[in-house]
């Protein structure tokens, strides 16, 4: 190939965009409701190669992994959360322990806050926090 400009990377669609902004809409309310619930946000987006967890909030002596779901109804949001997907936070939540040892000593749980779309359309309470919405299928080692 001769020397010549490089085009840039196409942006992702419009679509795909829109989705990561609900996204992130729905985790920044989940975020607020738990706060008002009585729990301290310890991380938002936590990321490593094992996966991804939404939310990381401690309350008491429990330290609670939150996956945030909205679809259109509550009960869509509920089914989205998929058994693999459970699997990769498990093994988030034991990157994130490794790296915060000073929290492996607290009651761990796993939380789901699952939301339905235009929840101010809605006639009913259109959001869901779902205590120990499972169990880890993972042995962690704290």
């Amino acid at each position: 190939m001769t020397g010549g400009p490089v085009p840039p990377q196409a942006a992702p669609p419009r679509s795909r965009q829109a989705a990561y902004r609900r996204g992130r809409r729905a985790e920044r309310l989940a975020g607020w409701w738990l706060r008002l619930k009585g729990y301290r946000l310890l991380v938002r987006g936590f990321r490593c190669p094992a996966g991804e967890i939404d939310l990381i909030a401690k309350r008491g002596g429990t330290l609670v992994f939150v996956e945030v779901k909205q679809r259109d109804t509550v009960a869509m949001a509920a089914a989205a959360v998929s058994p693999r997907q459970r699997r990769r936070i498990a093994r988030a939540a034991e990157a994130f322990l490794q790296a915060r040892p000073d929290l492996a000593a607290l009651t761990l749980r796993f939380d789901a806050v699952l939301l339905a779309r235009h929840f101010w359309r809605r006639p009913a309470w259109p959001l869901q926090h779902e205590k120990d919405a499972w169990r880890s299928d993972t042995r962690l080692p704290y």
